[in-house]
């Protein structure tokens, strides 16, 4: 369970849902955090922008380091997560305030791409 919501934190991007890193394992959405209300009206920009500073937060922890350290890679993973993200991903994140599961794999694969560390 762990692994399943640490994704989704990292992927989605939301700071207000930071505070839920716990579970994320391969159970189903009923292990993710409520809605997010405040993700409503986002605009593909400004869902770009929530994931920069969750990956801000998240891979500097991660990788031990500052987060100036981690600036370069986490914008290479924020733009091309959500440059790849779908018209139904992009609404997705907006009804929820998280990845859904297809973007996930988007997010998980710009991890890899921008040499981040993927979460546990």
């Amino acid at each position: 369970m762990i692994m399943r919501r640490m994704g989704a934190v990292l992927l989605a991007g939301g700071l207000s849902v930071l505070a839920g890193l716990g579970a994320h394992a391969a159970s189903g959405s009923s292990a993710l955090p409520p809605p997010d209300p405040t993700a409503k009206n986002l605009t593909p920009y400004q869902i770009q922008l929530r994931a920069f500073d969750a990956c801000l937060v998240t891979q500097s922890r991660l990788m031990s380091t500052t987060r100036e350290a981690v600036h370069t890679p986490c914008s290479c993973y924020a733009k091309g997560t959500v440059t790849a993200m779908t018209k139904d991903e992009i609404q997705a994140f907006r009804d929820t305030g998280y990845f859904n599961d297809s973007a996930r794999e988007k997010g998980l694969g710009f991890i890899d791409r921008c040499k981040l560390k993927r979460p546990v």
